[in-house]
């Protein structure tokens, strides 16, 4: 299982690596439009007060990958109770079967959309269901904002739990370079806005989730690692506990026909 999980977390690696200029590039793009004015009227950009918030909240399938589904879910049990002290509602999406078990143990949460099984590289129309239903939730005012809990992949053995907002957009203030804030819209930055925005916010779901796979073979790689030392230990420490009760039993054998010798030669 180590050497499954290593070769599954060096794809995943590839892939998150891959797609992360683009993320980037698309976090600053929101970030800069939201700056320039021309978003006030984008309903996807509209800025309320947040009265119900929907939760995306992105784990594992299965177990045995060590604390990953435990530093989510705990992520996820924090933002509940703030939004239960500050008088918010909540609506949660949730992605990977542990995710979908434990909250279906919670009380007076609202599920709006279950997604188990997602392939290691989620494909257009599975990103595109999660997207547009936050959007349809978002655009139709029954939830204020859309936030995404996941794993952020670091390296091989740092990996943190973020919450992150994608709704509304250019929301979270993202570093712009100087690439971006020169480059040349055409026809003009609404046009743009209208055709990318959309896109852009997918990019970023997208990236959530091959975060949260690298992230989770990762663990998972290191969990089967911690299982193989542990199991090797403990078949050396039954080995060496074997060989010294057969000793032992030799040397009793022996001592038996060193008295028997001397016996007969009495």
């Amino acid at each position: 299982m180590q050497l499954v999980a290593a070769s599954k977390m060096r794809r995943a690696q590839e892939l998150d690596k891959a797609s992360t200029p683009y993320s980037q590039a698309a976090s600053e793009l929101l970030t800069y439009l939201a700056s320039q004015g021309v978003t006030r009227d984008h309903p996807l950009f509209a800025q309320r007060s947040v009265d119900t918030r929907l939760l995306i909240v992105i784990a594992a399938d299965k177990g045995l990958v060590g604390a990953y589904n435990a530093n989510v879910l705990k992520a996820y049990l924090r933002e509940l109770t703030a939004d239960k002290k500050a008088g918010i509602k909540n609506e949660t999406i949730t992605v990977g079967r542990k995710t979908s078990q434990f909250a279906a143990r919670l009380k007076d949460v609202k599920v709006v959309g279950v997604y188990d099984q997602l392939p290691d590289r989620p494909d257009g129309s599975e990103l595109r269901s999660i997207l547009d239903t936050a959007r349809h939730q978002f655009v139709d005012g029954d939830v204020d904002a859309v936030d995404i809990i996941f794993t952020e992949f670091n390296s091989s053995i740092d990996q943190q739990v973020k919450v992150q907002r994608i709704l509304p957009a250019g929301f979270v203030e993202t570093e712009v370079t100087q690439e971006v804030r020169e480059a040349l819209y055409e026809p003009d930055v609404e046009t743009v806005l209208d055709e990318t925005v959309y896109r852009l916010i997918e990019a970023q779901i997208f990236q959530a989730l091959l975060d949260g796979k690298a992230s989770e073979y990762s663990m998972q790689m290191i969990a089967m690692k911690n299982a193989t030392d542990n199991a090797s230990e403990l078949s050396d420490d039954l080995t060496m506990a074997m060989n010294k009760v057969r000793q032992g039993a030799i040397t009793q054998e022996l001592a038996e026909i060193s008295g028997g010798v001397e016996a007969l030669s009495e």
